[in-house]
């Protein structure tokens, strides 16, 4: 039946199921575009062979002038006829690479692509917007489920601009599980991350969080006229986006509804969940802030009125003044969510801990080799000494040096044993495949471990399910292995004869319609909760496997007794 069904996929034999005839469409809409009414406008969208798609339609008014930095403001305006079929502009990005840093365009062209941002026309800080994708002649009344999509991107770059949902949307109809994609623009970096007492004394903390929780009451509100379900969303992200569905579930300790219905009922998320983080006035969280300030000349008691004057290309250079991602501090990023008392009351792993995260099914899952991109941009760390010193200055400020050093020797001092895992010796420098591993583990892999293994500890009764990928690309298995982001292009791009691609789509779309991922097309392999025996479902590039989630398990052990001094 399986192979039947991919034949046919590739050969584009099986029909749209669950579309809607093509009589029932306006005249409008067979010469190309469609229009759907919501309460803002006329939504003028494009009609493709076989996906009508809603482009840039903007749920807040423009951040700009006194508006920078602070949470979004609901559409004031009425849009009218409203063109939607033009692509998107992207918020402005933040530091990648760091000016006068190492060179590294392979990582960079990576981390653009999964981002989305390599394929941003231009930016502009008027931004917040919402793309709508649903199959072909869907119409209000069918009542799709929708599935969320928040894209990463290191909470410094990012755009709806890199992401067509037509394959997994077409998949769906082939299913004969129909849906609509919903895609959100946010703000990221300084302009919807800066951290600083400045920031928290005036309530605009995460912003970027805000834009996010914005756009899904946009969806409360008008994803009907689409064609879909408000009360049948499921949230789902990458990277910088995991993070943010995580946080999502914590916001406001935990509250997640909105006119008096839950903005969402189930969450996946890829290579991210709960990221332990100092506040927002923090002294790192500051510095940051005090950067910036100096760049731009808004030193002294009015900073941040100075900086919301800015015209926002010198703002820009300012605001990017900081260390991007691909710089020696990698990981330790200049901006991110962090704890302001309002929004994030406290640090997501401790709202977790504290049962404050709104309860749904869940999946959670990383690549096999998530530090290896970010790994390029440092020099020698042969010795545990020069590691735990490393961690010590960037990244772990309320740790004791005993910590630290305590953390790294968990971790083998041989090349063959460090990520990119089962590719031998070979490093660009010493200690480069062991502080791969460091990284990979105390922001994606390990720590995904242990979310899911509080969820089951506060929250037992939550669904969980957990999978890890290893589908290594030959060309770039040396450097990366399964790198970060590369379970982006195999959803949203790959050909639905790659098993890997075809099998993910399917668990994840009968998740999004059953809420459990083995319920609905038959996936091949029955993928049991994580907490029916820590099993991983096994993403591999011909076949997929179960895979006992025991790997470096010293490590695990020292990260989950010491989570609450490893914040970043």
């Amino acid at each position: 039946m399986k192979a039947a069904i991919l034949t046919a996929v590739t050969a584009g034999l099986l029909p749209l199921v669950g579309a809607v005839p093509a009589s029932t469409l306006t005249a409008r809409a067979k010469n190309d575009i469609v229009e759907v009414e919501i309460s803002s406008g006329t939504i003028i969208g494009s009609v493709g062979q076989t996906v009508d798609t809603f482009n840039g339609i903007p749920y807040a008014d423009a951040p700009i002038g006194d508006l920078r930095f602070r949470p979004p403001q609901k559409l004031s305006r009425y849009l009218g006829d409203f063109d939607a079929t033009r692509v998107p502009l992207s918020c402005p990005q933040g530091p990648l690479i760091t000016l006068g840093g190492p060179n590294v365009p392979e990582a960079g062209a990576i981390l653009n692509d999964t981002s989305g941002e390599a394929k941003a026309p231009d930016f502009s800080e008027d931004c917040l917007t919402i793309n709508v994708q649903r199959p072909k002649g869907v119409q209000e009344g069918d009542d799709l489920p929708v599935l969320f999509w928040i894209y990463g991107g290191g909470f410094v770059g990012g755009s709806t601009a890199g992401f067509n949902g037509t394959k997994l949307i077409d998949t769906g109809v082939l299913l004969g599980k129909p849906f609509v994609f919903v895609a959100v623009n946010y703000r990221v970096a300084a302009w919807g991350f800066m951290p600083g007492k400045q920031i928290l004394e005036e309530g605009s903390g995460n912003a970027g969080l805000l834009d996010q929780r914005m756009g899904l009451e946009w969806v409360a509100d008008n994803i009907k006229a689409f064609g879909g379900d408000p009360g049948k969303v499921t949230i789902w992200g990458q990277s910088a986006g995991a993070i943010s569905v995580f946080d999502q579930l914590v916001l406001f300790d935990g509250n997640a509804t909105y006119n008096g219905n839950p903005l969402f009922r189930g969450a996946i998320m890829n290579s991210g969940s709960a990221t332990p983080t100092d506040p927002l006035d923090s002294d790192k969280g500051q510095a940051i802030y005090d950067a910036v300030a100096e760049a731009a000349g808004c030193e002294g008691d009015n900073s941040l009125a100075c900086l919301r004057d800015l015209d926002n290309d010198d703002f820009t250079v300012a605001a990017n003044s900081v260390p991007g991602i691909f710089s020696y501090s990698s990981l330790a990023l200049s901006y991110l969510p962090r704890p302001d008392g309002q929004v994030l009351s406290d640090s997501p792993d401790a709202l977790q801990r504290a049962k404050k995260f709104h309860q749904v099914p869940m999946i959670i899952g990383t690549q096999e080799d998530e530090g290896s991109l970010f790994s390029l941009t440092q020099r020698d760390m042969g010795s545990t000494e020069k590691i735990a010193d490393y961690l010590s200055e960037y990244y772990f400020h309320n740790a004791n040096h005993d910590q630290t050093t305590g953390l790294v020797r968990t971790y083998s001092p041989f090349p063959h044993d460090g990520s990119p895992y089962g590719s031998g010796d070979f490093e660009l420098y010493p200690g480069q495949k062991r502080i791969a591993s460091i990284l990979g583990d105390i922001v994606f892999n390990l720590v995904r471990r242990i979310t899911l293994q509080v969820f089951s500890e506060v929250a037992p009764d939550v669904p969980t399910w957990s999978y890890f990928s290893s589908y290594k690309d030959q060309l770039l298995s040396i450097l990366f292995g399964t790198y970060h982001g590369s379970d982006v292009s195999v959803l949203f791009s790959g050909e639905n004869s790659h098993y890997a691609t075809f099998s993910g789509r399917v668990y994840y779309i009968n998740f999004l319609y059953n809420l459990d991922p083995n319920v609905g097309t038959r996936p091949g392999l029955f993928w049991p909760q994580w907490k029916q025996g820590r099993k991983l479902l096994e993403f591999k590039g011909i076949i997929n496997g179960l895979k006992d989630d025991t790997y470096r398990n010293a490590s695990y052990n020292f990260l989950f007794n010491n989570i609450e001094d490893l914040r970043f």
